[in-house]
């Protein structure tokens, strides 16, 4: 997430005047893009943007609504980002979300402080005032608290709202001025009737019209492509998974044969799945993919690497290389389309230090290959029309473009793939044994019916661990794979899945009996936080 003032991007005349936007100013939190997707999802568009953007600026995007982001900061710190105090004269309504309500309430002359107890999960909210915010919020409703200082003093003109047993200020408003905050997280999934919250600001408060649709984002991305291009060709990263193939369609829909689909084998697949994919959008689609074979190259590239950061990196140095490589015979390409998402975004943002305050923003939790490994001798241009979208966002793009189901509902599969599933080195004997697993994995999650209840399902290989087992009567020292099943919305956050024993065991029975080299199964049962989905 950057947190520079931004660089506004001018849409056309006509875009700015229909499209309306609600704007998310990110003070650090990793839930601000959650915000914006749950806005999305009341058909209403929005963006995230820095703290430090000015009214001035603000005023040239012409937003519905602004909307102050969580952060790790506490408000009394030296040095604790600040947004410009202009905001509050703006005459736009504004919501503050935990840091974002204390940021509100101390520029307004109300005091924060610690609190007397911290405050962390779920709290249950008794209700002051009914009206605008809390329409249709039930008393008791349960939203989730994550804050260690509160209010205790509001501001000339505000009110109470709500309140929690610990918590006296957990919603108020400005009414005459439409400026709210809430101590708690409305964005969350474990916020009961967080949404209900979200919608009542976005509507009610302001005043938006859900006109921002999957099949207006089609229409408009295609205008912006053939725009961005014009009369030149483009290289797309294939890789058959749910974004790089929705972006496929879309790309070619757009600019037809000016695009050339590029698929490389670097060995980190799973089983059979090269063979189909090429199979399916050359014969199927028509959709032209030049097939790369360049699994020893890419093995050799990570050869003795066990960091996992290091991996990421590497395998995303080589596969631009490749392309670079391969282009030059196939070329010449100016653009080379990446299947980014915000996810992909969020979770490679670099740490940001301002050099003026020393505060931090926003942490690093990990590199994507298609974002954090990217060489700055880059030979391309990139293009990438699904940077702003959430992965159900580009399952429903897929469905208007007429993507096929089999892909659409393709469960999330890292770039990097199985590399990333092997905790130590990767080899071409443990990518074999790795397959072999997750195939299993794959046809016992098909044939019980599970593949679209759960957010992803499966096998990561431990590769420099063993365990003794016993196998015929006779003793064994072999590694264990790990089963990890997890349900979730948008990636964000996910819990693992309660997948019945039963499947498990066969499951575990027939990896054991099947699989060469593997005496033991696990089943991983961390949620996200405080782990990742993946394990590397």
């Amino acid at each position: 997430m950057s947190t520079q003032t931004p660089a506004l991007v001018e849409p056309t005349a006509k875009d700015q005047l229909q499209q309306q936007i609600i704007l998310i100013l990110d003070f650090g939190s990793q839930y601000s893009e959650l915000i914006a997707r749950r806005i999305r999802e009341t058909q209403v568009y929005s963006e995230v943007i820095s703290y430090r953007t000015t009214a001035e600026q603000l005023r040239l995007l012409n937003p519905q609504g602004i909307i102050l982001s969580g952060g790790p900061s506490s408000v009394y710190d030296l040095g604790a980002p600040q947004c410009d105090p202009a905001i509050w004269e703006m005459g736009i309504p504004v919501l503050g979300v935990c840091y974002g309500m204390q940021l509100m309430v101390q520029q307004l002359g109300g005091l924060v402080e610690k609190a007397d107890r911290a405050e962390y999960g779920k709290a249950a909210i008794h209700i002051d005032d009914p009206t605008d915010l809390l329409t249709n919020v039930n008393e008791g409703s349960t939203m989730w608290m994550s804050h260690g200082d509160s209010c205790h003093q509001l501001p000339a003109g505000f009110e109470l709202l709500a309140h929690t047993d610990n918590t006296p200020c957990a919603a108020i408003a400005h009414h005459e001025r439409r400026l709210y905050g809430v101590q708690f997280h409305p964005e969350v999934v474990h916020s009961i009737d967080g949404a209900a919250m979200i919608r009542n600001f976005v509507y009610h408060i302001c005043r938006c019209q859900p006109t921002w649709t999957t099949e207006a984002f089609v229409e408009q991305s295609i205008r912006e492509i053939r725009a961005k291009v014009g009369d030149k060709r483009v290289l797309l990263a294939l890789s058959g998974g749910v974004d790089s193939s929705t972006l496929a369609f879309l790309m070619h829909q757009a600019i037809g044969d000016q695009l050339t689909c590029m698929f490389i084998d670097q060995g980190f697949m799973r089983k059979l799945e090269p063979e189909r994919l090429v199979t399916l959008f050359n014969e199927q689609f028509h959709i032209n993919v030049e097939y790369v074979q360049a699994r020893s190259r890419f093995i050799d590239a990570i050869k003795g690497m066990v960091d996992p950061e290091e991996k990421r990196k590497r395998i995303g140095r080589e596969f631009i290389r490749v392309f670079e490589e391969e282009s030059k015979k196939l070329g010449p390409f100016d653009y080379l389309a990446q299947g980014t998402l915000y996810p992909d975004v969020i979770e490679s943002a670099d740490t940001n230090v301002d050099p003026q305050t020393g505060e931090r923003v926003a942490v690093k939790i990990k590199s994507h290959h298609n974002v954090g490994g990217l060489p700055k001798d880059l030979q391309f241009k990139l293009i990438e029309p699904l940077r702003k979208l959430f992965k159900d966002e580009v399952r429903k793009v897929g469905k208007v473009l007429n993507v096929p189901d089999e892909i659409i509902q393709r469960q999330p599969f890292p770039g990097p793939g199985l590399a990333i599933r092997i905790m130590g080195e990767v080899t071409a004997a443990r990518l074999n044994t790795l397959r072999d697993a997750d195939l299993i994995v794959r046809q016992e999650v098909n044939r019980h019916g599970l593949y679209n209840s759960v957010w992803q399902a499966f096998a990561v290989l431990l590769a420099d661990v063993k365990s003794v087992g016993v196998m015929g009567d006779q003793r064994t020292y072999a590694n264990p794979i790990v089963l990890r099943f997890v349900s979730s919305e948008d990636g964000m956050t996910a819990d693992w899945a309660k997948v019945p024993y039963d499947v498990l065991e066969i499951i575990s029975n027939r990896i054991v009996n099947e699989v060469e080299g593997i005496n033991r199964v696990v089943y991983d049962i961390t949620s996200k936080p405080p782990g990742t989905i993946e394990w590397e």
